[in-house]
């Protein structure tokens, strides 16, 4: 068989790949980023009320992204992003986007937040580049195309 065409196990596919954040250090991130969209801080306290987990668990990712260089904290103050905190939280806010529009469109619907959160871990930035664009196009069609109403 072509090397190129190995086919794993979903958690083989993760165990061949070198991403540092796992998907819920993507989460807790991209909540930091879009918090900081609207406010100018974030506490532990609003960010586990956001995504509906304990002050404790919280608390305890915010420190593993900490030590990943993410973002700055101290107990009891302020969630602050690095540089390098606010450009992969960027991204991801901007991956989130583009996938909710996405299946919004395909799917004829305003909602589709649960999808996304299931599936936006496991796309790579081309595809997400791509999507966008397929986004784009469908969106053109859409307005171009008469409305077929069933009978």
């Amino acid at each position: 068989m072509d090397q190129k065409r190995q086919f794993y196990t979903l958690k083989g596919y993760q165990l061949n790949e070198t991403v540092s954040l796992t998907p819920a250090m993507e989460d807790y991130l991209e909540m930091i980023y879009r918090i900081l969209c609207e406010r100018k801080v974030v506490r532990i306290g609003e960010l586990a009320k956001m995504l509906h987990v304990a002050s404790s668990s919280a608390s305890k990712m915010v420190r593993q992204l900490h030590e990943l260089g993410l973002v700055a904290f101290e107990k009891y103050g302020y969630i602050q992003m690095t540089e390098k905190g606010l450009a992969q939280g960027g991204y991801l806010l901007y991956r989130h986007e583009v996938l909710h529009t996405f299946l919004c469109l395909l799917n004829g619907s305003q909602e589709e937040l649960e999808q996304v959160e299931k599936i936006e871990h496991f796309l790579n930035r081309e595809t997400i580049h791509n999507l966008e664009l397929l986004t784009q196009e469908m969106k053109k069609k859409k307005t171009m195309a008469p409305e077929i109403t069933a009978p």
